[in-house]
């Protein structure tokens, strides 16, 4: 058994990512080896090598750029941040060589990393991906005795015009960000009020999210890292705050014993050891669920506060358990 400083740590990300930035810097403050790589550079800067039934090991193998090698049966911890697939546009493959490529990456590498039990995953893309539906969250929110502001999802023009009337304040949310241009410039999914005159027949194209809008004075933002809770109040005096970063001010904010545990406990639901999540305070100072993003951002935090955000990502990555 290899001693647990000879265990790496990979980061899979994009090339231009703050947030592991800092997280690696921690890492290499400590001594843990660290392997960072990104999907799309599979190829000549990207290399892995997986075996399977022709030794003692379930998977042996490496993963290889063209400074780092990790040994897969030697890793104690993926960090699995924003990583982007190729596409192989542009690479001289007609359309249907392109999306075959990218089959064999996504099903191929994806699927080396998916076998590993060894090391801890911050967080496992499949565990990710399903908690990453609203409706999803909403639903179990509510199970786990969060307040949950009245929402309805539908596509269905009368009853949206229903809800708009009996609730007055109500806002539409995107239930995915996505990708968005008009005319070129980049559109953002800001969380906006709507009323009735608002909606036409586009409304039956797909499901729309509408949600009572909460009568609140500050929003909070709640980043765990294992059973670590930092949380952080964002006063704006806007609708949705990620408008205006330079119009907000933060202060470190401790959560009710409850609200903490049930938090945590929607963590363990779907098999996720971190994740940000957004709520709102009331006048009544009652905290209401909004969301959680398995992925947040959270750098900018650290730096506004001087929490150690950072520093529990490396704690957690190093341990390669939650407890």
């Amino acid at each position: 058994m290899p001693s647990t400083e000879e265990r790496p740590v990979l980061v899979a990300t994009e090339a231009a990512d703050v947030t592991a930035d800092m997280v690696i810097t921690e890492l290499n403050r400590r001594g843990v080896p660290v392997l960072r790589f990104n999907p799309a550079d599979i190829g000549s800067g990207l290399t892995v090598s997986a075996r399977f039934g022709t030794c003692p090991a379930p998977v042996a193998g490496q993963v290889r750029t063209p400074s780092r090698t990790a040994e897969l049966s030697r890793v104690r911890a993926v960090y699995w941040r924003r990583p982007v697939w190729p596409t192989f546009q542009g690479c001289g493959l007609n359309e249907d060589d392109a999306r075959f490529a990218t089959a064999q990456v996504r099903y191929g590498l994806g699927g080396i990393l998916y076998a590993l039990d060894g090391p801890l995953w911050v967080n496992h893309p499949l565990r990710a991906a399903a908690s990453d539906y609203k409706p999803t969250q909403l639903a179990s929110a509510q199970r786990l005795g969060l307040a949950v502001p009245p929402t309805i999802v539908t596509n269905d023009l009368d009853e949206a015009k229903q809800f708009i009337a009996a609730h007055g304040q109500v806002i539409f949310k995107t239930l995915r960000w996505t990708p968005y241009e008009r005319d070129g410039v980049p559109v953002t999914g800001w969380a906006e009020p709507v009323t009735a005159a608002d909606l036409d027949d586009s409304v039956r194209v797909a499901p729309h999210l509408f949600q009572v809008r909460i009568d609140k004075v500050a929003d909070v933002r709640v980043l765990v890292v294992g059973r670590r809770v930092f949380a952080v109040r964002i006063d704006s005096g806007m609708l949705d705050w990620r408008k205006d970063y330079s119009a907000l001010s933060y202060s470190v904010v401790d959560l009710p014993g409850g609200l903490e545990k049930a938090l945590l406990a929607f963590l363990d639901h779907f098999g996720l050891v971190s994740g940000s999540f957004d709520l709102a305070i009331d006048r009544a100072g009652d905290y209401w669920w909004l969301e959680l993003n398995p992925n947040g951002q959270w750098a900018w935090l650290e730096g506004e506060t001087g929490l150690e955000m950072s520093a529990a990502f490396a704690d957690l990555l190093t341990q390669g358990e939650t407890t």
